[in-house]
């Protein structure tokens, strides 16, 4: 399960995010390509999110439907 948006935590998985926002690994890794996610990498192999990413990419969904 994902963490709360009170959690403690200041990032989260690409699994954690993609269940949040009820998308797949393969959409994700598009919109982080094309800019639309920002991430982090932790060394050369883990790649988090911000929990702060989640509502702002839920954001611009949002505007981008409402034109």
């Amino acid at each position: 399960m994902y963490p709360a948006e009170n959690s403690k935590h200041a990032a989260e998985t690409v699994n954690e995010f993609c269940a949040a926002v009820r998308i797949g690994r393969s959409l994700f890794y598009k919109e982080v390509k094309r800019g639309r996610i920002k991430i982090l990498k932790a060394g050369s192999r883990k790649t988090l999110v911000p929990i702060s990413e989640r509502e702002a990419y839920l954001q611009r969904l949002a505007e981008g439907a409402s034109r």
